[in-house]
């Protein structure tokens, strides 16, 4: 029997969790990436490795509240348009505004070609192989190759199904680990590198929702660290562990000690933040060296200038611009409709 569902419509955790991993990847390309691509510039004393270790956190996250999308469609076009709502115009902005500072700073080595910055205008330019305007953009290929797969799940076999097709999806992984020469775009489109990861959230949402049992979820969740172990080095699938038991004591409510408020509110800019630390962070730590001040100091600042550019994108674009699209998308399907019959009187 199922347990009830949940009582609570929101996790505060999950919010935390994401301002943990945005703020992971931002120490960690500022402690570590900044000093690869510069090492003439000084840096800090210190280095941050694994990087992809946060960003597997997010396609956890990722697979967890894909069905909070899920659950407020009803069409494929729904689905498109809630998440270009949700990812365009923040994406739109930040990267206009990291080509202008770059081009301002003269960041040369920072810069990419006029193909693919029209590439990077659909959001496409990772099917193309072609270079992102932001070396963190190369998520966003991970995340739309998701939502083609979701898209394909929902509507030719249901969620109610889920969990014997994420056992399908795994095999197909395997499969990519034996034929090693399967065409890249398959490779990507089915996210096959990272699929575990996707899987680990999505058990875990069914089990928060009440839709499944922890028992019935236990071969799938064995299936999915299996799957990392036997494709991945020691250290991925120590990863993949630990997300699983966070996961699981987030469901149970083991996990809102971490749910503090500056985390939850970075959280919450999280996908602003994220589109706009990078490069822009770069360039700031650049010229902060340049001017003669403390690798701390440009770190420090670099870190400001991104959480004030993340919030203001957040605030000025992100909500706003998805809200006015959603709310235009609203409006166009409810007039599509057809009228009511009249009312015989």
């Amino acid at each position: 029997m199922a347990p009830p569902p949940s009582p609570r419509t929101r996790l505060s955790e999950l919010d935390a969790l994401r301002g943990i991993g945005a703020l992971c990847v931002l120490i960690f390309h500022y402690s570590t990436r900044f000093h690869e691509l510069f090492p003439q510039a000084k840096h800090v004393p210190f280095s941050f490795p694994g990087g992809n270790y946060r960003v597997l956190l997010f396609f956890c996250i990722s697979g967890f509240a894909i069905f909070f999308t899920l659950d407020r469609i009803r069409t494929v076009p729904d689905f498109v348009v809630n998440r270009v709502a949700r990812l365009y115009p923040a994406y739109l902005v930040a990267m206009l505004l990291t080509l202008s500072i770059e081009y301002l700073a003269q960041a040369t080595q920072l810069l990419v070609g006029p193909l693919a910055i029209a590439a990077n205008f659909t959001m496409l330019q990772g099917f193309a192989f072609l270079p992102e305007v932001d070396g963190a953009y190369w998520t966003l290929t991970v995340e739309i190759a998701f939502y083609f797969c979701m898209i394909l799940i929902w509507k030719w076999f249901g969620i109610g199904r889920l969990e014997p097709v994420l056992a399908a999806w795994l095999v197909l992984r395997w499969l990519f680990h034996v034929w090693p020469d399967m065409p890249e775009r398959m490779v990507m489109l089915f996210v096959l590198r990272y699929t575990p990861f996707f899987v680990i959230g999505m058990l875990a949402y069914r089990i928060w929702a009440g839709q499944r049992t922890w028992r019935q979820q236990t071969l799938y969740a064995a299936l999915a660290l299996l799957s990392v172990a036997t494709m991945e080095t020691w250290d991925v699938t120590v990863v993949a562990a630990i997300l699983m038991v966070a996961f699981a004591a987030m469901i149970v409510g083991r996990l809102r000690f971490v749910a503090l408020r500056p985390l939850v509110w970075i959280g919450g800019i999280s996908y602003s933040f994220y589109l706009i630390h990078q490069h822009v962070g770069f360039v700031v730590m650049l010229r902060m060296a340049d001017a003669g001040y403390s690798p701390w100091i440009g770190f420090a600042t670099a870190f400001l200038v991104a959480l004030f550019l993340g919030t203001a994108i957040n605030r000025l674009v992100e909500r706003p611009a998805g809200e006015a699209i959603l709310g235009w998308w609203r409006g166009r399907t409810r007039a599509a409709l057809p009228d009511a019959a009249p009312s015989r009187t």
